[in-house]
């Protein structure tokens, strides 16, 4: 019999990756010694399964797009993209799936690293193997999602693709259907039409993002169809089958779908099945409830970070909230209370709840930040919505010919500040920043008329929006 390791830390943090490990780097520069926890390669989801793959495929499709919006260049462009170098690229972004470099940084920062699956066996306790890891302060659960699929009969045997396989597959299917309206849904359907796949696009639903803005699911839609998608929304799958290699789909209408492959997208589950919550009183499989700094509601040791919570499914406000969850754990531990009444502290996430940022990447990019016009009214707030089309901006026409794209501020008619934007057309991911600081800021409209946007930009659209809300 292996005789058990006993292991203690200030802080142990299951999972690895972006969130994980910026957990890790907080507690650290606090001087907490820190155990990092990792069952597949530490880097996580993001690194190799999601924003970066994803991203490094959708960077030629979006460039190519662009410069065939450009006379004098868009013929220079009329071929089919190299999708194997693509492929190469997206696979060096990746590291090909090695995770040496992030296993340096790790180290780097003096925290330790054990593979291996890691579960909860008490409070303050992770096993992993052989080795019990005990925490005198804090716990942090930041084992992500997995893709959720549907309760179909038989759909293991057809080995449908996640969000995992649209990204990392090494060559394009002659025919893809993609099941779902949402980032990845929109984003895998751009990603793969483009690189040579003809892609059917199946969404339950009335129209694409739907947590955005009506009009962002619209544009994203129409530009697919036109770069030759099929796109059918209020279409669900009732059944799929794979027979001598091709798929089978039969929509709920009884209409008959052949492909090679089928990427469902449809939503996430927490990681959180078999990680020993059952030890600690918490159901195994569930999202875990926090408080804004992040600990899990009934504990004084347990903190649940990033998509585990369900507060912001994205990378960047999981880091965003690792910030904060370190932040929050080394002043506990040098024994500091923390007040509830300072919602915007270095200790509360308070962005999680009206200011989240996010960028489709599709081809136009939509970006959205805070509350759309229906989340705003529903909220309770009295507000108008202030719309203009992106190509009365001059640097719009020049950034492409036939630009389209449109802009949204959801403006609070009692304090005059700005409740949500956003952004859809070529470019406007960069836009969305500027938004953010707006909304996270609070910023009176008054004062945004003194931030004056460079001419001929894109961002001069926040002029044409300040102009619009004055003027009606």
């Amino acid at each position: 019999m292996t005789e058990t390791e006993t292991n203690l830390y200030d802080v142990v943090v299951l999972g690895a990756g972006p969130v994980g490990e910026n957990v890790a780097d907080r507690t650290r520069a606090a001087g907490l010694t820190t155990a990092v926890v990792e069952s597949e390669l530490v880097g996580g989801e993001c690194s190799y399964w999601a924003c970066m793959p994803s991203k490094a495929l959708l960077r030629p499709v979006i460039a190519r797009a662009d410069a065939r919006r450009l006379p004098g260049l868009r013929e220079a462009v009329q071929g089919p993209l190299d999708t194997a170098a693509v492929l190469a690229r997206r696979n060096w972004f990746t590291g090909d799936w090695t995770d040496d470099g992030q296993v340096d940084w790790i180290k780097s920062i003096g925290a330790d690293l054990h593979r291996g699956h890691g579960r909860l066996t008490g409070p303050r306790t992770v096993t992993v193997g052989d080795k019990v890891l005990t925490a005198r302060h804090a716990v942090v659960v930041a084992t992500g999602t997995r893709a959720a699929l549907p309760d179909l009969p038989g759909l293991a045997e057809v080995r449908p693709w996640t969000s995992r396989e649209a990204t990392s597959a090494q060559s394009a299917p002659g025919r893809l259907v993609v099941v779902g309206g949402g980032v990845v849904a929109t984003e895998m359907a751009t990603a793969w039409q483009a690189l040579g796949s003809q892609v059917t696009l199946l969404v339950r639903g009335k129209g694409l993002l739907d947590r955005m803005e009506p009009f962002a699911g619209e544009l994203v839609a129409e530009a697919l169809t036109e770069a030759g998608a099929d796109v059918r929304t209020g279409t669900s799958v009732a059944s799929v089958t794979r027979s001598d290699g091709t798929v089978v789909v039969v929509t709920d209408t009884g209409e008959r779908i052949e492909a090679d492959e089928i990427l469902f997208a449809v939503g996430r589950a927490p990681r959180t099945d078999d990680i020993g919550l059952d030890t600690v009183g918490l159901a195994p499989g569930s999202w875990l409830t926090v408080d804004d700094s992040l600990r899990v509601t009934g504990t004084d040791w347990l903190y649940g970070v990033g998509d585990v919570n369900h507060r912001a499914l994205l990378t960047h406000q999981g880091k965003y909230q690792a910030r904060i969850a370190g932040a929050a754990i080394a002043a506990r531990a040098a024994g500091t209370d923390l007040p509830e009444s300072d919602p915007w502290s270095a200790h509360a996430a308070t962005a999680d709840h009206e200011s989240v940022p996010q960028v489709v990447f599709t081809d136009p990019e939509a970006a959205a930040v805070g509350l759309s016009l229906a989340e705003a009214e529903q909220a309770g707030h009295r507000v108008r919505a202030v719309d203009v089309d992106m190509s009365s901006v001059a640097g719009a026409g020049l950034y492409a010919e036939g630009y389209k794209g449109r802009a949204r501020m959801v403006v609070d008619l009692e304090r005059e500040i700005l409740r949500g934007v956003t952004f859809v057309g070529p470019g406007v991911g960069e836009l969305i920043h500027s938004a953010t600081i707006a909304v996270v800021g609070q910023v009176p409209l008054a004062l945004l008329w003194h931030a004056v946007p460079s001419y001929p930009t894109l961002s001069e659209v926040w002029l044409r929006l300040l102009e619009a809300y004055r003027d009606n």
